[in-house]
C-alpha cells in the first residue's frame, strides 16, 4: 500500500487538527502543515513537517505546489472549503489528483461534525445525490432515528479557543506580514469581539431568558428567523444576499405583507453573534418602518429548541440550524443555496405567501435524508471540547484513510457489511 502523506492547512480553532494528525501518524501515515498564522504554529505543537507561509495571496499557489512536489503529498486537509486559500488548494488538489479532505461544523448540530471530500455546504457532493439514491443506499440498513440533544454543544470552549487563536494572530503579525484574514475586522477587532462576547455572557443569558419566557408564554403564533453570522462563509459564498441587513429587510417586508395581524416574528441571533453588524438598532428600525411594534422579538443565542417547539415556521438564508426545524416538521423557507433546500423539504413560496400559509415539508422524506447524513458525513463529536474531540477521533482517521469517501462507501457496500448507525439520544 502506498505511503499516505497528509498536508494540513488551517483548521478549527484549538488542538483538533494536531490530535487528528497524531492519530494518522499512529496509523502509519506521514503528516505536515503549512501555517499562515502564529496560532497555526502553536496549535501544531511538536508534530513534524511544519512550514511557515509568510507570503501574500499571490504566492500561495506556487508555495503549495512546491510543497506537494517536494514531499510527495497525497492528501490535503482543511477546515472550510470556501476560505480563499482553501479554495485555491482545492483547485490544486483537483488538478493533481490529490484527495481533498474538508471539515466543517456539523450539518446536524449540536453533537456532530461534518467530514466530506471535495467540498461542503452548497459545494458538497450531497447537492448531486437524489433522495431516491439516498433511500436505495440505506435499504436494509439496521438502526433507527432518535432525537438528538438540543444544545448546540461546547459553546464556552468554542469562544475560548477563538479568543486564544485571535490573540496569537495579533501577537504574531510580524512573522506573517503577508497574511490576509478571510474576514473583517482583522486580528485586533476579532480579539476584542471575542473578549467582549466572553465577558458579557452572563448579562446576555439573563436577557435571553426573559425574552424567551415571554415568547413561550405568549398567546400568539410566531415565526422564527434563523440568523447567521454576517461573515459566515456559507452565508457569503452560497447565497445572493449581500448582508444580514439585506436578509432581514426581505423578511420584514414579506412578514408585513403576508402574515396575519396577530402573528409575531422572532429573530433568533446566532449563538456566536458578536455585534460586528449590530442587530438591535437594525431590528428596531425595521419594526418601526413596517408598523410591527409589539410583534417582533430578538433572542440573542440560547437553545433553539425552546423556540422551535412552539413555532409556526422558520426562515433562514442557509443556516444548518434549519435542520432542527425540519426535524420537527416545521415549514421552512430558505433564501440561499443549501444541502436541505430541496422541494420535498423547503418551501418555494414568496415570503409573503409563506408567512400567510406556509407549506409543510414531507417529513418522511426528511427522515430518510437525515438518516443518510448520519450514515455518511456526520461524525459524532466536536472540535472544541476534549470530550468532543475524543469522540470524533474514534472514527475520523479511518474515514480519511479509506479509499472511498463516505457517500461512495455507503452506496457500494453490501447491506450486510454496513456499519451500525451511530446516534446519541
Amino acid at each position: 500500500m502506498a505511503q499516505r502523506r497528509f498536508l494540513f492547512l488551517q483548521g478549527p480553532h484549538g488542538p483538533f487538527f494536531a490530535s487528528l494528525a497524531r492519530q494518522l501518524v499512529a496509523a502509519g501515515a506521514e503528516v505536515g502543515r503549512i501555517g499562515v498564522t502564529l496560532g497555526d504554529r502553536i496549535f501544531w505543537g511538536r508534530l513534524p513537517g511544519y512550514e511557515r507561509f509568510d507570503g501574500g495571496p499571490e504566492d500561495w499557489e506556487n508555495t503549495l505546489r512546491d510543497r506537494i512536489a517536494r514531499d510527495g503529498i497525497t492528501d490535503i486537509v482543511c477546515y472550510g472549503a470556501s476560505r480563499p486559500l482553501h479554495a485555491t488548494a482545492r483547485g490544486v488538489a483537483e488538478a493533481l489528483g490529490l484527495t481533498f479532505h474538508v471539515f466543517e461544523e456539523g450539518y446536524l448540530r449540536p453533537y456532530w461534525i461534518t467530514y466530506e471530500r471535495g467540498g461542503t455546504n452548497a459545494g458538497s457532493r450531497l447537492m448531486e445525490i437524489s433522495l431516491t439514491e439516498m433511500s436505495d443506499a440505506l435499504a436494509h440498513r439496521p438502526g433507527h432515528l432518535r432525537a438528538a440533544p438540543d444544545r448546540w454543544g461546547a459553546m464556552r470552549q468554542h469562544i475560548f479557543w477563538g479568543a486564544v487563536y485571535h490573540f496569537l494572530l495579533l501577537v504574531g503579525e510580524r512573522w506573517h506580514p503577508g497574511y490576509r484574514p478571510h474576514r473583517q475586522p482583522g486580528p485586533k477587532g476579532e480579539f476584542a469581539l471575542y473578549i467582549n462576547h466572553l465577558t458579557t455572557l452572563p448579562w446576555r443569558r439573563l436577557q435571553r431568558r426573559i425574552v424567551t419566557w415571554r415568547i413561550r408564554n405568549g398567546r400568539f403564533p410566531y415565526h422564527v428567523v434563523l440568523c447567521q453570522l454576517a461573515h459566515d462563509a456559507n452565508f457569503r459564498d452560497h447565497s445572493d444576499i449581500p448582508s444580514q441587513a439585506a436578509f432581514l429587510m426581505q423578511v420584514f417586508n414579506g412578514f408585513a405583507h403576508g402574515a396575519p395581524r396577530h402573528h409575531h416574528l422572532v429573530i433568533k441571533a446566532h449563538p456566536l453573534e458578536d455585534g460586528r453588524e449590530p442587530l438591535p438598532p437594525l431590528i428596531a428600525d425595521l419594526t418601526r418602518r413596517h408598523g410591527l411594534r409589539g410583534r417582533v422579538h430578538l433572542v440573542t443565542g440560547g437553545k433553539l429548541a425552546n423556540l422551535l417547539d412552539r413555532a409556526a415556521s422558520a426562515v433562514t438564508v442557509n443556516s444548518t440550524a434549519a435542520e432542527q426545524a425540519l426535524w420537527r416538521g416545521l415549514p421552512l423557507r430558505a433564501l440561499g443555496r443549501a444541502i436541505y433546500d430541496r422541494p420535498e423539504f423547503a418551501s418555494g413560496q414568496s415570503l409573503a405567501a409563506f408567512f400567510a400559509d406556509p407549506v409543510a415539508p414531507d417529513h418522511e422524506a426528511y427522515l430518510t435524508y437525515r438518516q443518510y447524513l448520519l450514515a455518511t458525513s456526520q461524525v459524532h463529536g466536536g472540535f472544541y471540547s476534549a470530550r468532543g474531540r475524543k469522540e470524533a477521533l474514534r472514527r475520523v482517521p479511518d474515514m480519511m484513510l479509506s479509499p472511498r469517501d463516505p457517500y461512495e462507501k455507503l452506496a457500494q457496500s453490501p447491506a450486510s457489511d454496513r456499519q451500525q448507525l451511530h446516534i446519541v439520544a
